[in-house]
C-alpha cells in the first residue's frame, strides 16, 4: 500500500543551522543542528502543533540523516525525538558517533 503522506520540500538552511520544511501555511518545521569537525549534532526538532502527527518530524530526520551520510558526517542525536528515530531504524545506526553516543542504548 503506498504511503499517503504528503511530500515536504525540506532544505538545509546553513545560515540558521537547521533543516526546514515549509508547511505551506506560513509555518515551518525545523531540525536544529550544530556542526563540529566530522560530525553533526542534532539539538532540537520542532513541528508546529497544528501539523503534529503527520510524519513531518520523521521526514526532517530522514532528510538530515541523508545529508549527514552524503557529507560523511557522524551523527550525535541530542534531540530525544531524533534519538528515538535512530533507535527504531537500525539501518541508520552506523551514522552514530560512538564516542559521544552510547550505542548500547540503541540496541
Amino acid at each position: 500500500m503506498p504511503d499517503a503522506r504528503p511530500e515536504y520540500a525540506i532544505r538545509d538552511n546553513v545560515e540558521r543551522h537547521r533543516f526546514e520544511a515549509d508547511l505551506g501555511d506560513g509555518s515551518v518545521a525545523v531540525a536544529v543542528y550544530e556542526l563540529r569537525p566530522g560530525k553533526i549534532v542534532f539539538l532540537h526538532t520542532k513541528v508546529p502543533p497544528a501539523h503534529e502527527g503527520q510524519g513531518i518530524g520523521s521526514a526532517l530526520i530522514r532528510s538530515a540523516l541523508k545529508s549527514a551520510r552524503d557529507r560523511g558526517l557522524k551523527v550525535v542525536p541530542v534531540c530525544p525525538f531524533f534519538a528515538e528515530y535512530i533507535r527504531r531504524h537500525p539501518v541508520e545506526q552506523d551514522l552514530l558517533d560512538a564516542p559521544e553516543c552510547e550505542k548500547d542504548s540503541f540496541d
